[in-house]
């Protein structure tokens, strides 16, 4: 009986041995499965920004800067009295225009844009006396304190100056002015001065 086991026993036990290797070292179809990887998908990366709507980008208008104003006291000239927009609503004055004989002054009423009624009927006497070979280029008109200066610009064109105008062309000019500025109450004015580029016309 002890020979039986020695011839017996040890070749079980090899077996045992060998079938118990082959297994653990066959991995089961559900191990392969879990140990193969496979690629993942990343998505794309995004804008993280927000887009901006068309409501909140800036209109050209928005981020245009506002033209400054206009002085003032901008030269004008007598085909162009006033610098700003003309208006509907106008206002009558008294113009005073020389006779021929350049004797009197004649009073005319004559109706002018109410917004620079002042500096539009100085224009007008100024485009009266506005000839071929006298010629304005422009003027400015100012007040303060009850006295107008009106400032007169020669053009360069012009064949004479106001120094060689005639007694009876000043009277026509100045006088003008003058009458018309002073008799107008509404305005106010006391006095009238002229000047040319800023120096004082002796007449």
């Amino acid at each position: 009986m002890n020979t039986i086991k020695r011839y017996f026993l040890p070749p079980i036990f090899v077996t045992m041995v060998v079938s118990l290797g082959s297994c653990s070292s066959n991995p089961t179809a559900g191990n392969i499965d879990s140990a193969t990887s496979y690629p993942t998908t990343v998505p794309a990366p995004t804008n993280s920004l927000p887009s901006q709507s068309p409501s909140q980008i800036p209109s050209v208008a928005q981020l245009r800067e506002k033209s400054p104003n206009q002085e003032s006291s901008k030269e004008n000239t007598p085909s162009s009295p006033t610098s700003k927009v003309a208006t509907s609503k106008t206002t009558n004055v008294t113009l005073y225009t020389s006779d021929t004989q350049c004797q009197k002054l004649i009073p005319e009423n004559v109706s002018v844009p109410a917004e620079e009624p002042v500096t539009n009927v100085v224009s007008k006497i100024l485009e009266k006396r506005d000839t071929s070979d006298f010629s304005l280029s422009g003027y400015r008109v100012n007040i303060k304190n009850g006295i107008a200066t009106v400032d007169l610009r020669i053009s360069p064109e012009s064949k004479r100056q106001i120094s060689s105008l005639s007694s009876c062309e000043q009277f026509a000019l100045f006088g003008s002015l003058r009458k018309t500025l002073t008799s107008n109450a509404q305005w106010n004015i006391k006095e009238v001065r002229f000047t040319e580029r800023g120096e004082e016309i002796v007449l």
